[in-house]
């Protein structure tokens, strides 16, 4: 079959009504084909089997995964190309932890839509071309342009307070996550060799988290939502944010090349269900927020704080040059070590789908995140212009949850776990203890001021 790439056909706009979702299969489970006649193909000559991979925990990825499945606007946009084309169509949602499982059941032939981080993405593309099963990428999912998706977090109490301490300690991590470049990144940064000065495990989140919370790991660096799910459960403290790599970090969605070509209007249905999930969680965030709360069992004050209308990613399907020019750096760490060799980026990346599925979609550019309130039973949430102002509402209050922004990076965190300066009258707030030690040492008079104190203050 010829790899040129096809031209998408026009979209539809008929009704859309909602097709049987199949059951999700469970996490990690082994390897298997999705359905007899091989993933993409005619199972019974009239019914397409389409399997999509995602991370449902992973949840800057959820317009391509949890919340677009929970939704059912791909069954939806399907349906409408069923009665186009005579074909059914079935979609199989396979759900896993990390994207490299995604990988190897797209390279088998046996996925043909995934998405996953940035540095899986290269990986992805590698393995692809390795063994003839080559992908592109057509959509990004959720982003930071800073890098504020990933961060490194110890124990509560613990006395480790920079980089630089974990020298000679045990750092858990997803060799050739967006996590794990992050670490490197930064631990070179502070003058710490990655390779030599600490010990890095390789473990799945979960089992990463487990063993923070054992003591058998002195750090943990992981990717949303974790580091923000063990904040909330208060088993995990910041010790470093990435957005202070000053790096974009994303995920997004690949499909098979072979699978574009031979079914254009699936992936033209996906992306259009996409973008229609992108808008649902922009204009209804906190509606979005517990359903994905309730697919996942993550709390939705988790999910919220990075997806919220003032979360730490953005969600913009559009691949916009920054990013690509972001995961082109991201190539030489992943060659450093040894999980690639070669990855053609500019070959890699297909903008044509998207332009194809949602040539006028147009997205917000982010303006910087303000502090938020949201107050048991309420459906909405509060911003303010200033930390301050959100101290002042919080007192007396009934709380589900308050955000603010890091002074310095704009990361947004929970209030309650941020660490909190007093600046003269001005209140400011940090992610990490050191970014709020080293405002204080440029800053004659300012100091932390513990949380509640804050509040009692500022009132």
């Amino acid at each position: 079959m010829s790899r040129a790439r096809r031209a998408l056909p026009p979209r539809r706009t008929a009704g859309r009504p909602t097709l049987p979702i199949a059951l999700p299969l469970a996490l990690l489970l082994p390897l298997a084909t999705a359905c007899g006649a091989g993933a993409g193909e005619p199972s019974d000559g009239r019914t397409v089997t389409v399997t999509v991979g995602y991370q449902s925990k992973t949840i800057n990825t959820v317009t391509a995964g949890t919340l677009l499945r929970s939704l059912g606007y791909f069954e939806e946009e399907l349906a409408d190309r069923g009665r186009a084309d005579g074909l059914s169509y079935r979609v199989v949602w396979q759900d896993y932890a990390t994207g490299a499982p995604i990988t190897a059941q797209m390279t088998a032939g046996k996925i043909d839509i995934g998405s996953m981080g940035d540095f899986p993405l290269l990986i992805n593309a590698a393995r692809g071309k390795q063994l003839k099963e080559p992908t592109r990428l057509v959509s990004v999912t959720g982003y930071n342009l800073r890098g504020g998706l990933n961060t490194v977090v110890t124990a509560p109490g613990s006395p480790l307070r920079s980089l630089a301490d974990l020298k000679g300690r045990k750092v858990s991590t997803s060799v050739g996550s967006a996590a794990d470049g992050t670490l490197v990144r930064a631990l070179r940064r502070a003058g710490v060799d990655p390779a030599k000065d600490v010990r890095k495990l390789n473990q799945q989140p979960s089992v990463g988290a487990s063993a923070l919370s054992s003591g058998s790991v002195d750090a943990l660096s992981q990717f949303v939502a974790w580091p923000g799910l063990l904040a909330y459960q208060g088993k995990a403290a910041a010790l470093y944010d990435g957005a202070e790599l000053n790096l974009p970090t994303f995920h997004g969605v690949t499909v098979r090349e072979e699978f574009a070509e031979r079914r254009p209007a699936v992936l033209d249905a996906f992306l259009r269900a996409q973008h229609r999930a992108t808008e649902h969680l922009r204009k209804q965030p906190v509606a979005a927020a517990e359903s994905v709360a309730k697919e996942t069992g993550l709390p939705a004050e988790v999910v919220y704080l990075y997806n919220g209308a003032q979360g730490i990613a953005t969600f913009d399907p559009a691949l916009r040059p920054e990013l690509i020019a972001a995961l082109k750096e991201d190539v030489p760490v992943l060659e450093e070590a040894g999980l690639v060799t070669d990855v053609d980026v500019d070959a890699f990346v297909d903008p044509a789908p998207l332009r194809s599925a949602v040539p006028d979609a147009a997205y917000p550019r982010t303006t910087g995140a303000k502090a938020e309130l949201w107050l048991k039973g309420q459906r909405t949430t509060r911003t303010f212009d200033s930390p301050g102002a959100l101290l002042k509402a919080v007192r007396g209050a009934s709380v589900r949850a308050a955000y603010v922004p890091d002074a310095a990076t704009g990361t947004l965190w929970f209030a309650d776990r941020a660490v909190w300066v007093l600046d003269g009258s001005a209140w400011r707030a940090f992610v990490t203890r050191s970014a709020a030690e080293r405002y204080v040492t440029g800053h004659p008079g300012a100091r932390v001021v513990p949380y509640a104190d804050a509040v009692r203050l500022a009132s």
